[in-house]
This record gives structure tokens, sequence and C-alpha cells, in this order.
């Protein structure tokens, strides 16, 4: 592609106006449907289904301002729901207590227990639209921070931050766009390690490949940055010189531009042949081409039209502002990156979780370490400051600022300056987290990732909201976090003889929530910025859908005990805690639990037709409106509420299973072991129950559709027909028949299938070794009696041989 492009100048909110070219012949920035039509076929290697979503541009980086409407409708929707509520526990439950005193103990027990499922569906649904409320003012009063303010803050900011980028059998494309995103961070002085927690020794020589070209990924992308970080830093120091020359005080020259806009040129022209160079395969990539290398490029650009503006009209930047603009390149560019496996060092935790991975290298920063070999691999003890080293070394860099990021997510450019710059702006000096809860990427190819993709940016809404309340959660694809909060939650343990410290717990698999709560009781608080700038992938078929979501379920109960020890900790210090902020965080712990249980009951037992009523519905019609209206403003079709229940019922045995293995962690008090999502370009098969259950669902309600319209039961009747037909269009559309027959086959001959027996040679207790055989090593390091034992029966055995 030509380098001679033309395009207009993006605004900077990262939607496009219609402002002319800077110049004539400057170059301009394609969309990501023209990059490079030169290039081979790059057709999605996942075939669209129908029903996917044509769309993929991204929604704009800052929400549009709600109107006054909007928010009074949104008050209403409380109140409705709230008196609907009331008015259905006066009008029927009461009502028929006082009409039917003799009507039996069968009755009174199915009015209560319909009550209290009742109950607790509508409490979560007030939830939403009270998080929904607090999301519509925080995006009606937030103000975007300029982008001169940005440049004037971080121009002699000397604050690290160090990127965290956990992985684990990831595909190298996966990592490396990762990677990139967060190498061209507009941060002055920012690292980014790739935790790489794969087995370090594969012997599969397909493993051992991909883990090859994963560790590379680093060097690649440091080696990449060379040319536009070494161009970036003589640009600045070229201006520095001349401004020296011309002395203190010197006023602002219109010839300090030229030299300026030619290294913004520079850096826009290098970003946009990345960008050439890119193979685009699917929606992801896209969004990385268009978002992620040419937005940065565009930004750049509405630099060079501002400053060939300011050249046509004669009028100049100040010195120190042109200073600035030379050191946003710098630091555009400037990024080191490294690679660390916790695998390679005996003395870290070995857990197979993502919180250990980052625990392991979190409690390393801020030290040197000597690398010392013993007998089960290399360990590393701690430097005193000053002690020379004998060997190898470890030199783990402190800064002031964490940033985890998910190995599958994506940032855009300036994630880190506005999230610091929040952190370091008066009154926010308590605030240990914040981030933007990521959205999905647009333009999914398969009807499941769509319609998950729809959940997961309503979910950004919710977050949101929260934050308004205080009642904000860390959600764990992406966080920029204070060092030394985690640092006051730390826990610290002897493992063998090496001190192991846990600042993220491990003991759930939804780390980040327990952590937020961990924050908390320390008198830490939490914050979401409210605008889009992340986002991460989301599974793109049933199977990987399964393992997310079992995993989502999992753990909120078990932390409810350390929500209640906060709250109590924090009523001790005499600090308010708001009624709101209790109900939505208990809300959105439990909620997966009572709501899959409460939907289980509805779709199982056949209620009492006098404990129907109109007002149930009535009830439920403001969450379903509100949430309606929330996926079109999410780009997203107002139908889709029928999609996003139907999606529930399919995933109900999903979230009942997590709740399930809450419940057994809580009596057996074992960590429930952290299973990745899948990423694969085909297919993952889900287990065969999971796709059993939504058949039975249907089947199930089919019949009790027969049954309540023989009884004319008509209320009913209408709840089961709708959950029928939902339910199996869910199947259809989600799972797929084809699919499901395959998956419920491997099930059955998984179930089927017994791996043979291999015959157990029993171990002989002592083990006689000659001196040259003895692993002496092994034996001076452990110390362990069995080797002891075994020696000292060898040598028996000799003696008695008469052998010396």
């Amino acid at each position: 592609m030509s380098k001679n492009r033309t395009t207009t100048a993006p605004s900077s909110d990262g939607n496009r106006s219609d402002v002319p070219p800077a110049t004539p012949g400057a170059a301009v920035l394609p969309s990501a449907a023209v990059l490079n039509p030169a290039a081979p076929d790059t057709s999605p290697a996942r075939r669209r289904q129908w029903g996917a979503e044509r769309r993929s541009e991204p929604l704009s980086i800052v929400h549009p301002t709600p109107s006054s409407r909007k928010i009074a409708l949104g008050r209403l929707a409380i109140v409705t729901t709230v008196l609907a509520w009331i008015t259905y526990i006066v009008t029927t439950i009461l009502r028929q207590f006082a009409n039917n005193p003799n009507a039996g103990f069968r009755f009174q027990v199915e009015a209560t227990s319909y009550l209290i499922v009742v109950t607790f569906l509508t409490f979560s649904a007030l939830m939403y639209l009270l998080a929904r409320q607090g999301a519509l003012y925080r995006f009606r009063d937030h103000t975007r921070v300029p982008r001169g303010e940005l440049d004037r803050h971080f121009a002699h900011h000397n604050e690290g931050i160090t990127v965290l980028v956990p992985s684990y059998a990831e595909e190298p494309a996966v990592v490396r766009a990762t990677l990139w995103s967060a190498a061209l961070q507009e941060f002055p002085n920012i690292r980014v390690v790739l935790l790489l927690d794969d087995p370090p020794h594969p012997t599969d020589p397909a493993i051992r490949e991909r883990l090859e070209a994963t560790r590379a990924l680093s060097f690649q992308i440091e080696s990449a940055l060379l040319e536009p970080s070494t161009r970036a830093a003589a640009a600045l120091a070229a201006f520095e010189a001349h401004l020296a020359e011309r002395g203190v005080g010197a006023p602002s020259s219109c010839d300090d531009l030229p030299p300026l806009i030619a290294a913004y040129e520079s850096a826009a022209v290098w970003l946009e042949d990345m960008a050439d160079a890119e193979k685009v395969d699917d929606h992801v990539d896209e969004f990385f081409v268009d978002l992620v290398i040419m937005g940065l490029a565009r930004e750049l650009r509405l630099t060079m039209y501002a400053l060939d503006a300011a050249l046509a009209q004669g009028q100049c930047p100040e010195p120190d502002r042109i200073r600035e603009l030379y050191v946003r390149l710098v630091r555009i560019f400037s990024t080191r990156l490294e690679t660390f496996e916790r695998k390679a060092y005996a003395s870290l935790s070995h857990e197979a979780n993502k919180a250990m991975n980052l625990n392991a290298y979190i409690s390393l920063m801020g030290q040197r370490w000597q690398k010392e070999h013993v007998a089960t691999g290399t360990v590393l003890r701690p430097l005193a400051p000053g002690q020379a080293a004998d060997g190898d070394v470890l030199d783990v860099p402190d800064s002031t600022y964490l940033l985890t990021l998910d190995a599958d997510s994506l940032l855009l450019r300036d994630y880190c300056v506005r999230l610091v710059h929040l952190l370091e702006s008066p009154g926010n000096e308590r605030i240990a987290v914040t981030q933007t809860p990521y959205s999905s990427f647009r333009g999914a190819p398969t009807r499941i990732e769509r319609v998950a993709g729809a959940t997961t940016d309503i979910q950004h809404i919710l977050h949101q909201g929260m934050s308004y309340y205080g009642a904000t959660f860390w959600v764990g694809a992406n966080a920029v976090i204070r060092k030394r909060a985690v640092e006051d939650i730390v826990e610290v343990e002897d493992v063998g003889g090496f001190e192991i410290k846990t600042y993220i717990q491990d003991r759930t698999v939804i780390e980040d929530t327990e952590s937020s709560v961990d924050l908390g009781t320390h008198g830490w608080t939490l914050m979401n910025y409210p605008e889009r700038l992340s986002y991460s992938a989301t599974p793109p078929d049933f199977g990987s859908l399964v393992v997310q979501r079992r995993r989502w379920a999992n753990g909120g109960l078990l932390i409810l005990p350390k929500l209640w020890n906060q709250l109590r900790r924090r009523r001790h210090l005499r600090e308010q805690v708001l009624f709101r902020e209790v109900l939505l965080r208990v809300n959105y712990m439990a909620s997966i639990a009572w709501a899959s249980f409460g939907l289980l009951f509805l779709l199982a037992y056949p209620y009492d037709s006098r404990l129907l009523s109109p007002v149930v519905f009535l009830a439920a019609a403001p969450y379903f409106l509100a949430m309606g209206s929330d996926l079109r403003d999410c780009g997203h079709r107002f139908s889709d509420i029928f999609r996003i229940y139907g999606f529930n019922l399919v995933l109900l045995p999903v979230n009942l299973a997590g709740v399930l293995k809450s419940i057994q962690q809580a009596f057996t008090g074992e960590k429930i072991p952290f299973v990745r999502t899948p990423k694969v370009k085909d297919r993952t098969a889900a287990p065969g129950l999971y796709v059993v259950i939504p058949y039975a669902i249907v089947a199930f309600s089919l019949l009790t559709l027969a049954r309540d319209v023989m009884e004319q039961n008509w209320g009913n009747a209408v709840f089961a027909g709708l959950n029928a037909v939902l339910a199996a269009g869910a199947i259809r559309a989600y799972i797929g028949i084809k699919n499901s027959v395959v998956d419920m086959g491997l099930g059955v001959m998984n179930w089927l299938y017994v791996a043979p027996r291999k015959k157990k040679v029993e171990e002989s207790k002592v083990i006689p070794k000659t001196a040259a055989e003895a692993d002496w090593e092994a034996i001076l390091y452990h110390g362990d009696r069995r080797l002891n034992r075994d020696l000292r029966s060898g040598n028996d055995r000799r003696r008695r041989a008469g052998v010396r």
C-alpha cells in the first residue's frame, strides 16, 4: 500500500471528525477494511454464522451523555419495581392467606417458597436498575481530561508502572497483540513483563515450538521499537540543544514546528507501515490493527494537523509545550519488555493459577536475587543492598504502579496515562485499584459469541454504576494497582524453607473479587474509570463458554464471610457504610446462586395458579425494558433480551455446577484448580451433561405446558411455553444440533471408557547404591530420612558381603 495516504483527521476521543487533511498529500489512515489490499486473502478461520454480528466498528471511548428523560425513566423503573413487589405481597400472598385460612400446610409452604423466589429475583432486578442508574449519573457528570493536561502532568513524571501479563498455554499471536497494546502505552516509565507459566521443558514438539515462539515475543517487540524510539529521542535531544543555544526565557519560534511535525510524521508512518504488515484473520485482529495501531497513528496525525494549522497561522506554542510534545513521542516508544518464568525457580510457588503467577513476580520486585543451583533446580536468595553477587543475579526493579493484563486482552493507547492521572489526582490517594471494565470485540463470527459479548457490555455498564455507590469490584482482565496497596494485604507463609508471599488471594478462582474485599478491609477503595479503554476476548463456542462461566459462578459464596468482616471492621472505625453498597456487593457475589436455584424451582415445581399475578410481570418489566435500552445503546438489538434469557437457560446447569462447587469447597477447604478458557480456532467440546440438561429443560417445559393447559393454569402455561421456545432456540443457536449429538456421544464414550490398569510394580524399600550411583546433591540438600536409610542399608549389605 502506498504511504501517501489521505484521510480525515481523527478527533481526540477516537471518533473521526470532518476536519480536512493537514496538508496536501499528508499520510492518512485507512480503515481495517481496506488494510493491505495486495496481501493474501485474510478471511476468518472460523465460518461466520447466520445471525452473527455484522458491525465491527467498536463503540466510542466516551459514553454518550444520557438525557434527562433517560435518567428520569431509570428512577421510575426503580420505583415501579419496588411498588409492584409490595403490591404483589399485599394483593396476592397476604390476600390468599386471609381468604384461605384452611388452605393447608402444602399451600402455605408453596406460597412462602414462591414469595422467597420472587423476592430474590426481584431483588436482583432492582440491583440491576440501581447500578444502571449510578452509571447514568457517572456518564452524565464525566468530563474527559484534555490531552494537554495529560501531557503537562506526565512531562516530568518519574513514577514507573510495571505491566504484568500472565500467560499459560496461549497462542503466540494472541499474546503478541496483548504485549503490543501494552508496549504502545503513552507512559513515561513503563516495563512490560510476560509471566510465562507454561512447563519450561515440554517434550511435545508442537508445544515446545509454541513455547519458544512465545518466549521470543518480548525481544522481537523491543527490537522493533528500537527504531522509532531512537528517532524520537534524537529529535528531543536536538530540540533541547537548540533551546539551550537560544538561552533561558527565549521566546517561542515557529522554526521549532517543522522538526516537530517531521518527528510526528515519522512516528505515524512507522505505525501505518506496521499496520499494513499485520495479518488480519478475524475480528480481534481487525480491532488490533484499526484501534490499537491505527488509533495511535490517528492521534499522532491529529497533533500534526494542529501543528500545521499553528504554522499556517503564524502562531507557535510555547517552548515548554513543544518539549511536552516531543516527550510524548519518546514515552510512546520507549518501552522495556522481558519474559519471566516462575517455574524455572524452585523457591517460588508453582500453584497452578493466575493469582500465584502474579504473586511470584510481585514478591521479587524491588530487590536483587542471587541464583543458586541446588538438587531440585534453581533457587533465589535475596541480596542485601550493596552486597556483592557470586554468580548469576536476577535484578527485579520496583515500580509505584502495577498493571495486570490478561493475555487475551487489549488496551487502547491512553489507558495508562488516564488511569494513573486519576490515581494521582487530589482526593484519590486511597484508591488502590482503577480500571475500565472490559468490553467485547465487535464483529463476532458466531451467535453465541455475539450474545455473550452483549452480556459483557451490559456488565461494563453495571460495574461503572457500582462505582457510583462505592461498591466497586476489581474485574481481573485489566487493572492499574498501587503496589503499596497490595503490600498492605500481603500474607506470608513458609513453604519448604522458602518465604511465599500472597498478595492476590488464590483461595477461589475469582481472585479479583476476594482481593477487592481484602483491600476494603485495609481502608482502600476501588474506582472504575468511566470510559471504554480495554477489550477482552469472548469465548466463541459453547464448550469454551462453559469453562469460563463455570469459573465465574464459583467462589462468590465463599467470599461473603470476608465481606461481613470488612463491614464490621469499617463500622468499628466509624466509617460510613451505605446500605445500598452492602446490597450491591451481596448481589454481585451471591446472585448467581439464588438466581440459578430460583429459576430451577420455577421451571421444575408446579406452583398453584392462585400464586400467580400480573403484578409479578409488572415487577419484572422495568428490568427487561432497561436491559433492552442498554443493549441498544451498546450497539446490540433490543430483542436480544429474549436471546439472553434463552442463553441463561442453557447456562443454568453450568451456573449450578459452579455454585455447588463453591459449597463443596466450603466443606472440604480445598482449593479449586484454575481452568483456563480454551482458545482454539475450531471448537471446544462441551461436557455431555451440560448439553443434555438444556434438552431436558425443553422437554420438561413442554410437559408442564401440556399439563397446565389441561388444568387451565394459564399463567404457568405461558411461562412454560416461553421457556420451551427460548431454550429450544438457544440450543439451536448457541450449541447446535449436530454439535449436541457429537458432545453427548463423547460424554457417553468418556463415561464408558476405562483406561487399562497398569500393573503396579512394587518398588523395593531398600535401594542399594554404590558411591558412584548415589545422588549426593539430593542427599545433602534434602537430608531425607528415606535416602539416609537406603544408603545405610546399601552399606550394610556391602559390609556383609565383605566389600569395603
